[in-house]
């Protein structure tokens, strides 16, 4: 699944977008994910789950990539 999200501000949290987007159907859930090492951002893997995503930047997992903007 590919997506794009156009950002309304500077950034988003990394589990507040994992939400918004439908990856996960909780905010724990996607915690969950992130901790788990599930999640890369321009493709490295992301731990921190409340890390700054800004335009310009790619999140990815298993089934799911989202781009935004």
């Amino acid at each position: 699944m590919d997506l794009d999200f156009e950002l309304r501000s500077e950034y988003i949290p990394l589990c507040d977008l994992l939400k918004y987007c439908g990856i996960t159907e909780t905010g724990g859930m996607a915690k969950q994910l992130i901790a788990e090492g599930f999640v890369l951002v321009d493709g490295e893997v992301e731990l921190r789950k409340r890390a700054k995503i800004r335009a310009g930047q790619v999140v990815s997992g298993e089934g799911f990539s989202i781009r935004v903007e």
